[in-house]
């Protein structure tokens, strides 16, 4: 009698547990954008939700079968994973080491071409969906509650509108914050809000906010002519209707955004922009043993963690060998990730390994500093951990974000293509000798802790808001449904302009009016 009233007193709350799981539908962006994202998934997928990952079959990271806890709806794109590889080794290869030397045209028609080619490949995964009828059937048969998407890679704000299902965005940041300010009406004035990739801090001379506004228009220019280009008659055959990219981007419920007020600028924010910066990171783990080994022969002096990312694996011999000089120089153990080939200049205190557990080894008590090239999701293990950092930035959003972590006192910055031997010695003994860096680490550290509630938990909750009230509308700002020129007051402020010269006009004439009045009566009195 008693367990079957336990049963019925339960059973309520099973149900409401079921009925409160959602269905999540998935866009993503591949290789390191979607190592973050999957965070938030797997999150979601633990809170019981229903998850669905759309997953081309070209695609490097996302593969079916490795997360148990996400459903895969698979499609075929007309293009291999060796074809994307390749467009990532050219585009890594002209950032890296051709963009240095490029005059502002040669960049231009450089991006131009590689934007072109991403987007090539893009529209092709797109079609994978938007015209594949019985995928798209399919997906409008599972009712999903919402799309996640990155923005990164165009089509799943599309993807949403086709099913009619309100979307959220989880990304760090687009070309020049083209997207933020143009479709999400994110507030970014220039005197103080510098461009993403315009290597400048919120205090800017005059010349430098010279450069930051010709950023941002050089920037928008470039959205408008390569990106909403290509992706403005797409959409608009696509719903059969005359629509734009920013007007589907513009309808995000809600807008995550990868960092937070330990690595950002003050800046106006809007209601649904939502700051989830270092959703990933956790306490360390114990080390594998023969690592744990190797960062116990470094004794007192500890040991220096280097990754340049998933990504790039690797470097010209002249600078791996300029690189690996430099760290055979340093009296602690260097934990190196690098997969190319063995520097001829490697140091008996520098280990190789394919990959490291980023994430442990920096929360490790003997770890004294983190080189990097500057990713997010490094950058934010580093602020987790409290380690000062060299930064050697590569490409994308890199130097942006080193800039941030120099500005704040934490990490020093060093030009791939410029550095020798010396100068990379130098700022690891810098960051680990010179006490300001470490403070400084562990004080940003300390504010990233310091928050009402986790990045994670609170990435969550504005997606299962979003499931909940089917929606967020009433965080947009109005600002959606105005033109440019209203959105700037043009209008009003071209009314006020008119209205002051009809006033000054009229003052003129009545002036002039007088005048002549008062001239004949002084001819008058000169006659008498």
């Amino acid at each position: 009698m008693f367990r079957t009233g336990v049963f019925l007193l339960l059973l309520p709350i099973c149900f409401l547990n079921t009925a409160s799981a959602g269905k999540v539908l998935v866009w993503p962006t591949d290789a390191s954008h979607f190592l973050n994202l999957k965070i938030i998934l797997e999150e979601l997928a633990h809170k019981g939700h229903d998850v669905t990952v759309l997953a081309h079959s070209a695609i490097m990271i996302v593969g079916t079968g490795r997360i148990s806890s996400f459903k895969f709806e698979n499609f075929s794109v007309p293009f291999t994973k060796e074809k994307v590889e390749e467009f990532l080794d050219d585009f890594f290869s002209f950032w890296i080491y051709d963009l240095p030397k490029m005059s502002y045209w040669e960049f231009y028609e450089r991006t131009k071409w590689l934007t072109r080619e991403q987007q090539a490949m893009e529209v092709l995964m797109c079609d994978g969906v938007v015209k594949n009828e019985t995928i798209l059937k399919k997906l409008k048969e599972k009712k999903f509650d919402v799309l996640v998407s990155d923005p990164f890679t165009p089509c799943g704000e599309l993807i949403a509108e086709l099913l009619g299902v309100p979307f959220v965005y989880s990304f760090r940041f687009s070309m020049g914050n083209s997207m933020e300010r143009l479709c999400g009406q994110l507030p970014a004035p220039f005197s103080y809000v510098p461009g993403s990739m315009a290597d400048l801090s919120d205090k800017m001379s005059f010349v430098e906010r010279l450069k930051n506004m010709n950023f941002y228009i050089f920037q928008d220019v470039l959205y408008s002519l390569l990106f909403a280009g290509q992706w403005d008659p797409y959409y608009s055959e696509a719903l059969g209707r005359p629509t734009t990219l920013c007007e589907i981007m513009g309808k995000a419920e809600i807008w995550l955004i990868r960092t937070y007020w330990d690595f950002e600028y003050p800046r106006p924010l809007l209601p649904n922009f939502e700051f989830v910066g270092g959703l990933h990171c956790k306490p360390a783990k114990p080390l594998p043993e023969d690592m744990e080994k190797v960062v116990q022969s470094s004794r007192e002096h500890g040991i220096v963690v280097f990754s340049l990312g998933s990504m790039v694996k690797n470097l010209t011999d002249e600078r791996s060998n300029v690189i690996a000089s430099a760290l055979s120089q340093l009296p602690q153990t260097v934990i190196w990730r690098y997969s190319g080939k063995r520097p001829a200049t490697l140091g008996k205190n520098t280990v190789l390994y394919d990959w490291i557990p980023q994430n442990d080894l920096l929360g490790h008590p003997k770890t004294k500093a983190f080189i990097t090239h500057g990713g997010t999701n490094g950058i934010y293990e580093a602020i987790y951990h409290g380690v000062p950092m060299v930064g050697i930035p590569l490409f994308a959003d890199q130097p942006d974000n080193i800039i941030h972590m120099k500005t704040k006192g934490m990490a020093v910055m060093l030009d791939i293509n410029k550095m020798e031997s010396k100068d990379l010695l130098d700022a690891v003994n810098t960051v680990i000798n010179n006490p300001s860096y470490k403070e400084n680490a562990m004080r940003i550290s300390q504010i990233h802790h310091d928050q009402p509630v986790k990045p994670l938990d609170r990435a969550v909750f504005w997606i299962e808001f979003v499931m909940r009230h089917k929606g967020a509308k009433h965080l947009r700002p109005a600002s959606h449904d105005l033109t440019w020129y209203q959105y700037h007051c043009l209008d009003v402020i071209g009314f006020l302009l008119f209205c002051f010269f009809i006033i000054l006009y009229i003052i003129i004439k009545m002036f002039s009016f007088c005048c002549r009045k008062c001239r004949p009566a002084r001819r008058k009195q000169k006659k008498h």
